[in-house]
């Protein structure tokens, strides 16, 4: 028995990627938020949520790690915002199921 055609099991893996990246819930309060502003510093994330920075900045380099988040460095602070290419391939691959 064959299994799915690469490219398909190629998008099931992308999409495991992605979804293990939103699988907790603190991932998806942050990028909840982050989609409601323009941009965030990590200590306005902070400030949202009942969490220690330390614990917001491992969920943070998941996000961005997935490439559902960047990060730009601005002087001694490093600014997080959506990036929309991968939330919107995150879209279309919840979409193609």
């Amino acid at each position: 028995m064959m299994g799915p055609p690469l490219e398909e099991a190629a998008s099931d893996a992308l999409l495991a990627k992605l979804a293990k990246a939103l699988g907790h819930p603190a991932r998806v309060a942050i990028m909840r938020l982050l989609l409601r502003r323009e941009s965030c510093v990590c200590g306005e994330i902070v400030e949202e949520l009942p969490l220690a920075q330390s614990t917001v900045s491992q969920h943070l380099r998941q996000l961005k790690d997935a490439g559902l988040i960047r990060g730009e460095v601005e002087g001694p602070r490093v600014c997080y915002c959506v990036e929309p290419s991968g939330v919107a391939l995150l879209k279309a691959l919840i979409e193609g199921l």
